[in-house]
């Protein structure tokens, strides 16, 4: 049995157009300059903010364990 042909759904031979995409996010000056800054910090600091981060994390859930078992 023979089957139908495919019908061109995109454009030229079934080819989809390329459509030039701006993923740009909409930010303003200063949150662009703040996130600038952060970056910077992060660059220059990152470890030391990773490991407080870590020691921020690990007493919130001790301290959210313990008062559970308070209750």
């Amino acid at each position: 049995m023979r089957e139908p042909s495919l019908l061109p759904v995109f454009g030229k031979l079934g080819i989809k157009p390329s459509v030039p995409i701006s993923a740009k996010p909409m930010v303003s000056k200063g949150m662009n300059s703040m996130l600038a800054r952060m970056r910077e910090m992060l660059f220059l600091h990152g470890g030391l903010a990773l490991k407080l981060s870590v020691v921020a994390w690990t007493v919130a859930v001790l301290a959210a364990v313990f008062f559970t078992m308070q209750a």
